[in-house]
């Protein structure tokens, strides 16, 4: 006997995209180095120094012996930290694809300077940067989607709200109505002294009786 199987859940097959994830990740890394080129390229212009590709590219100016190789540290952990924990949570929003996408952001930021200097990072300040920027952006970005998925999502806000109970009032106060109209044509009725017999033929009015069972006045 075939076994049945279970239907996926809703959601799996979206976040299996490959296509999806790709874009996700470039889209990641295209501002990442956008951000860097900008605070790097404002520094170094108000600075009055040169300007490199290997500022962005490179791990040699990431150092703790100078204030520019300070400077350099700090834009790496605010743009690795800070900035790409709000595109995360703008972008990505599942806290539990944080981990997974902020790791792969500084692995192919690892991968992309070994490959353009030719040699791995050796300076303990670039390591201490991106791995400070790392934890950053994960704390950030973990907290940031959790908000937004625990945020209660509103119906119409106010207005729609009244709406639905303004609805709810008047369907409730129609079935009264209907319910009142069933116990007449039965012969019975609410709130009223007359009402119609079973057979739908003549009225009948309720009368007080008095102890001898006749009807007074």
């Amino acid at each position: 006997m075939a076994r049945r199987r279970r239907p996926p859940r809703p959601g799996a097959l979206s976040e299996l995209q490959p296509l999806k994830i790709l874009s996700q990740i470039a889209a990641l890394q295209t501002l990442y180095y956008t951000t860097a080129l900008i605070l790097l390229l404002f520094t170094s212009l108000v600075a009055g120094t040169h300007f490199s590709l290997d500022l962005i590219l490179g791990w040699s100016s990431a150092r703790g012996d100078t204030t520019q190789g300070w400077i350099t540290c700090f834009i790496w952990i605010l743009d690795g930290g800070l900035f790409m924990a709000a595109a995360i949570v703008l972008l990505i929003g599942r806290s539990k694809l944080v981990l997974d996408f902020t790791l792969s952001l500084h692995a192919i930021h690892l991968i992309i300077t070994t490959l353009y200097t030719g040699s791995l990072p050796s300076n303990t300040a670039w390591w201490l940067s991106m791995g400070g920027a790392s934890t950053i952006c994960i704390l950030l970005a973990t907290w940031g989607c959790r908000y937004r998925e625990l945020k209660p999502i509103s119906f119409g806000g106010i207005g729609g709200g009244t709406a639905v109970a303004s609805g709810s009032t008047s369907e409730l106060q129609g079935d009264r109505e209907e319910a009142g109209m069933g116990d007449e044509e039965q012969g019975y009725s609410r709130g009223r002294g007359r009402g119609r017999g079973r057979d739908g033929a003549g009225d009948y009015e309720m009368v007080k009786m008095n102890g001898n069972g006749e009807a007074e006045g």
